[in-house]
């Protein structure tokens, strides 16, 4: 079979283009930049006038700035010197303070940071300050470590660095230490001495930094994490079937935000010495490059992989979530090829499990996309179910608004309906599919069709799910695609009544691959079989649709066994007349894949077959 020429395009050519794009894609929020608007009607509110009267502001460089409508406040350029991974450097910030507010007329306050590439002005988290200023909140919005004129490395999140770093901008608004110019908050309402009342917003790298900071400040009240990970070791090498063999190198988003992280000194000049490491890693924490360096190398060998995994972990919440104690509104996007619904599921279980308070929500957009009207917009958060549940979460822990309403423990967005799903909990697996050896996706063990189907992988990736970076740089990206030859597929049968899925669907397959079979205990887990695990939706007339580009990379840890897949969670209905198509395949163009021809039969039987588990809300397959 012919390939297109846009199948078989070498990764240094798709490098290149990442690095052509590395400064288009330094955005707010790490791409997304609708998450966050300025508050309606006040256009003017981030560019404070100089000279402008700012009666009761607290230092001769704040300046006044309205708010349309609502509250007014002033804004206050302040720095802060701190200690951090070993290096001390400065923390870029600004101090939204609302009329009104004193000593005597405290309020609680916002603290918030920039998602990956950002800093406190780049249109979306100096939103955060103007919009809860705005609502009578004190804002503290600063640049992350190693972003925007804030110095040290970029760290990743660590808790040790980054959440000491947001403790330090604790300590300020509880009044008991100051801006490197001497100012002091006397005005945010503290539940103790030393203790002021505070929560946390913020999406992405803004996201974790929350949960960092809570691990080793117990002080912070509320957080609202965004589109954030659980897990950096799933989120840029996941496998879907044991997260204790290393993953399928997610390489389009790994290299975009590594491109981006290193480019900082050249896309914010400066020459502030704790922003520098070595010249081979110029911005990011030495463990951090050489993270990349070996999942760009393609070798696995387990002692250096074992120490990659430990230090992505260590700078995840998975590792620390245990000293999390803050109640916490999570907010995922259904469209989020980067951090999928999972990672949100795994940080809110843990959570609850303790006892933590805590609410989750699947809302439509995400870092790939996927923004509908009327979703999120914090110039209008009343208008949002999103922001209004938000605002709701802050009255509620942050004002000790006994009648605010936090809403339900889990909800979702739903397309069809254009609206939200609401929950007591997640909705559990509830119906198993079988995989017949005809190509048949089955309802009854008793269907299935005694066969055996094989796929071959080439030395180019052969299907398509996303070109990950393509909206950020303008570039578009091909429906997703599976040549013929290099993945299976089973399907159901034509649906007799609209079905809605709302969770993350499991898979448990048997494969037999004697190619891998031979090299796979080489100690190398790059010689380990690697598959992508997919569901799509087939329409009538034939066409498919991979919801939201969503797959599942497997490193199968031993083809001489059983292994079960958990695929990205989704929230999608089903029409009526549509079929579900389960797909595995060999590759995929925004991921590593096969080291060597590795063939792959799936044999089915009755007695012995694949099975799929979907977690189902409305109807039935077959």
């Amino acid at each position: 079979m012919e390939v297109p020429v846009s199948r078989a395009v070498p990764r240094s050519r798709k490098l290149l283009a990442l690095v052509a794009g590395a400064t288009a894609l330094a955005t707010p929020l790490a791409y997304a930049p609708h998450a966050f608007a300025a508050p309606a009607g006040a256009a003017s509110a981030g560019a404070a006038s100089p000279g402008a009267a700012s009666p009761g502001a607290a230092s001769p460089g704040a300046a006044r700035a309205g708010a349309g409508e609502a509250g007014s406040y002033t804004v206050t350029p302040l720095k802060f010197t701190v200690r951090a991974g070993g290096r001390s450097c400065v923390v870029d910030a600004d101090l939204y303070r609302p009329d009104g507010v004193d000593a005597d007329h405290p309020a609680p306050a916002v603290l918030a940071t920039n998602g990956f590439g950002g800093s406190k002005s780049d249109g979306s988290t100096d939103a955060i300050g103007k919009a809860f200023a705005a609502r009578g909140y004190v804002g503290l919005v600063y640049s992350g470590l190693g972003f925007g004129k804030s110095g040290c490395l970029i760290s990743l999140d660590d808790p040790e660095t980054d959440g000491r770093a947001a403790s330090r901008l604790v300590d300020f608004l509880a009044g008991t230490r100051a801006a490197d110019d001497g100012t002091r908050a006397d005005f945010v309402v503290r539940d103790g001495a030393g203790d002021p009342r505070v929560g946390m917003i913020g999406g992405s790298y803004g996201g974790a930094v929350q949960l960092a900071a809570a691990s080793v400040d117990r002080r912070l009240d509320a957080l609202v994490p965004l589109i954030t990970w659980h897990d950096l070791a799933y989120s840029l090498a996941p496998n879907a079937a044991d997260r204790a063999t290393p993953g399928v190198f997610k390489w389009q988003w790994a290299n975009g935000f590594y491109l981006i992280g290193e480019g900082q000194p050249l896309l914010v000049p400066s020459l502030d010495p704790s922003r520098i490491n070595a010249l081979g890693c110029l911005h990011f924490t030495t463990d951090a490059c050489e993270t990349v360096r070996l999942l760009n190398s393609g070798r696995l060998p387990a002692a250096a992989t074992e120490k990659t995994l430990a230090y992505a972990r260590s700078v995840s919440p998975v590792s620390y979530l245990d000293r999390v104690t803050a109640p916490t509104l999570i907010v995922q996007g259904q469209s989020d090829t980067l951090f999928n619904l999972n990672e949100a599921r795994a940080t809110y279980d843990r959570l609850r499990e303790r006892g933590v308070d805590t609410r989750m929500i699947w809302q439509s957009w995400g870092h790939s996309g996927g923004q509908r009207p009327g979703e999120l917009d914090l110039g209008n958060p009343e208008g949002s179910y999103v922001g209004q549940r938000i605002l709701a979460w802050f009255d509620r822990h942050l004002r000790k608004d006994a009648a605010a309403n936090t809403g339900p423990a889990f909800a979702w967005y739903r397309d069809a309906e254009d609206g939200y799903g609401t929950a007591d909990e997640v909705p559990a697996l509830s119906q198993e599919l079988y995989l017949s050896g005809n190509g048949k996706l089955v309802d009854d063990r008793a269907k299935v069709a005694r066969g055996s189907r094989t796929y071959t992988n080439w030395l180019i990736p052969t299907s398509h799910s996303e070109s990950s970076l393509a909206g950020t740089i303008g570039l578009p990206d091909p429906r997703p695609y599976d040549t013929p030859g290099t993945h299976l597929g089973w399907t159901s049968a034509p649906l007799t009544a609209p079905v809605d899925l709302v969770g993350a669907p499991k898979a448990t397959l048997k494969v037999v691959s004697p190619a891998t079979e031979r090299v796979q205990n080489s100690g190398d887990a790059a010689d380990k079989l690697v598959l992508f695990a997919k569901l799509y939706d087939v329409a009538p007339d034939g066409t498919k649709t991979l919801v939201n580009r969503l797959v599942a990379p497997v490193r199968v840890p031993d083809v001489t066994r059983p292994f079960t897949v958990e695929l990205p969670g989704i929230v999608h209905r089903y029409e009526t007349g549509h079929r579900l198509e389960f797909v595995i395949a060999a590759s995929d163009t925004a991921y590593a894949g096969n080291r060597g021809a590795k063939p792959v039969t799936v044999v089915s039987a009755p007695e012995s077959t694949g099975t799929l588990s979907l977690p189902l809300v409305r109807g039935r397959v077959g």
